[in-house]
């Protein structure tokens, strides 16, 4: 089965419509899928509801598709850094559907590990339960959380081999393995893609049976937030100056 593709647009080709559900990797500007993003743009792809931590910033990430308007419908657990999410959202204009972090991250899990819902403690008592099953198990309430079936998946690794094993670097890990695990069709984009059987087994963090494309691609891999302090002597770093 052939998984490497030549770009993002040869990746989603046939794979996008008008709305689907997209689960999206990635935490702040870590690790997220910004070649495959900016190649939804590009096809015109509409009313998209997106499960990801957040929406990335107004030019960058998720927030590209919000200037265009081709997101109706956010489940994230922050939303904070994007002005025009916040717009969209107050006016009415987008839907949001707020979870929080660890849920999130479980919720994506369970679909893909074939698991409908699940019972947590997280939330109860706050307007997150409002409207959900409350069980309760030795005198403590939990409520019912679904798990995330994604009609796609996208996000970002730092290696993957030709069979679509992954490995991500550091803390762009993130929400990167679960979203990968829910979608129906994952497609993964990569810094390297190496032959198969060079990696070590592991070292690996996702089996490539959840991925199906893959494509290889220069990253800009923005900061989101630079906070620097001034040196004892009260001399700044080049960076500092640039």
């Amino acid at each position: 089965m052939k998984k490497v593709y030549a770009n993002a647009n040869e990746a989603l080709d046939g794979v996008l419509k008008d709305g689907m559900l997209i689960a999206s990797g990635g935490f702040g500007l870590c690790g997220i899928p910004e070649l495959l993003l900016a190649a939804i743009r590009d096809a015109g792809t509409k009313d998209l509801t997106f499960a990801s931590n957040n929406a990335g910033v107004d030019d960058f990430g998720i927030g590209i598709l919000l200037q265009t308007k081709q997101v109706k419908k956010m489940i994230s657990s922050y939303v904070g850094e994007n002005a025009e999410f916040m717009r969209q959202y107050l006016s009415g204009e987008l839907e949001l559907e707020f979870t929080p972090q660890g849920t999130l991250a479980e919720r994506m899990r369970a679909g893909g590990s074939g698991i409908p819902g699940f019972y947590t403690k997280t939330g109860v008592g706050t307007v997150i339960a409002e409207g959900k099953d409350v069980k309760n198990w030795n005198g403590q309430d939990y409520i019912l959380e679904e798990g995330i079936f994604a009609d796609l998946a996208i996000v970002k690794a730092w290696k993957a081999d030709e069979t679509g094993n992954l490995i991500f670097r550091k803390t762009a890990r993130n929400f990167n393995p679960p979203a990968a695990m829910c979608g129906k069709i994952c497609v993964v984009e990569v810094e390297e893609i190496v032959p198969t059987g060079s990696l070590d087994p592991d070292h690996i963090h996702l089996p490539g049976i959840y991925v199906h494309r893959i494509i290889q691609g220069d990253h800009e891999n923005r900061i989101e937030q630079r906070t620097t302090r001034p040196r004892p002597d009260g001399a700044t770093r080049k960076s500092e100056e640039a």
